[in-house]
């Protein structure tokens, strides 16, 4: 006879989330009694010997309450440090010209730490915890635009590089095989405007494309990606986009692009580099848009190379003499030697000032 839970446990029973969140508060409260504990030895120290303990030791834990603190508890935190700084002051004898201007600065310091603890509400965690959400939501973008395994005759490598070096760049690559399909889906995206600017927004988008590209048949992502983006009403809400969608088995593919620079593919036989035009208005700002597709063979020997304007494009040079000067550049960099290939055309390529996005497909 099977048990049956008991009802009255199960609703006793605390949610996971309802734990967490009091485990979160239980650690601030916490962390706020220990620095209220530290500021008062602190303002102890500089009272009982004012003439060794100079005023700015209370920076100390107000910088670690800057860093540790929610956004609810730091203001009360910041007002009890500079109450601990009117203290402070009153053992300062003679107050100089030096102790005067000293003491502006420590309020001022206060104050920019208000400030900053009310623009931090808005996300609603501590400094510390909200740079790890960056960190971890940075990471997430980068390792969507890692390669899935492949069968050991094909090579594909992707590289990535932002506008200024940051870590936020507005282009990003998926790469997905769908389950059961032998098929490797590839999209490479370059979302408007540069570097932390777009950063949000490829975030956002990098995890929808992500979702769309493996559950759709090809023929239906970038009108998937489109509907998508013009739901969302930003006002800089365009994207340029790539699709490559090959056969691992026969090596037929069909590339679709939405606005961006046509795909490069090396014919091994000839040794010569062509592109495949295709044509498809730019990502969120026709509705019911429509994409041709360009249809080919990858051969052994063959490679493929999706990439963004930031390559090809500068504002002295026209696109088409930077897709020319690419496949130059591809003639030297590739020749015989594929692997690494990605990384070494972006190095090469386009300018520091911008984006710059490279998928890079060998058949060997």
């Amino acid at each position: 006879m099977t048990a049956r839970p008991d009802p009255d446990r199960t609703a006793r029973r605390p949610r996971p989330r309802v734990v967490r969140r009091h485990r979160l508060v239980r650690r601030g409260s916490r962390t706020l009694a220990l620095l209220v504990v530290g500021t008062a030895a602190v303002t102890a120290t500089i009272l009982v010997w004012p003439t060794y303990a100079p005023m700015t030791m209370l920076m100390v834990p107000l910088l670690l309450g800057s860093l540790l603190l929610g956004p609810r508890q730091l203001p009360w935190f910041v007002v009890f440090v500079m109450v601990m700084l009117m203290l402070s002051i009153t053992r300062q004898d003679p107050v100089t010209p030096r102790i005067v201007l000293a003491i502006t600065i420590l309020y001022l310091l206060c104050f920019i730490v208000l400030t900053t603890s009310f623009r931090r509400s808005r996300l609603g965690v501590a400094g510390v915890q909200g740079e790890s959400m960056l960190v971890d939501l940075r990471d997430r973008i980068l390792s969507q635009g890692g390669m899935p395994p492949l069968p050991e005759n094909w090579l594909a490598e992707g590289a990535l590089r932002s506008a200024g070096g940051t870590p936020f760049a507005g282009d990003f690559v998926v790469a997905v095989r769908p389950p059961g399909s032998g098929r490797l889906e590839v999209v490479v995206v370059d979302v408007s405007g540069k570097g932390e600017q777009a950063g949000t927004r490829a975030l956002l988008l990098s995890g929808a494309f992500g979702g769309l590209l493996g559950a759709l048949a090809p023929v239906d992502f970038l009108p998937a990606a489109n509907e998508y983006l013009l739901r969302q009403g930003w006002e800089e809400g365009f994207a340029t986009a790539a699709h490559l969608s090959l056969d691992l088995e026969t090596g037929a593919f069909e590339i679709r692009t939405a606005g961006h620079p046509p795909a490069a593919h090396l014919d091994a036989g000839s040794g010569r580099w062509s592109v495949h035009e295709s044509e498809g208005p730019v990502l969120g700002l026709i509705e019911d848009a429509e994409f041709g597709a360009v249809s080919g063979e990858m051969r052994r020997g063959d490679a493929l190379m999706l990439y963004t304007d930031g390559l090809v494009e500068t504002p002295r040079r026209d696109i088409g003499l930077g897709i020319d000067r690419m496949l130059g550049q591809a003639d030297q960099l590739l020749r015989g030697v594929f692997v690494g290939g990605a990384d070494r055309l972006v190095d090469a390529l386009g300018s520091r000032n911008d984006d710059r996005a490279l998928v890079l497909v060998h058949r060997r």
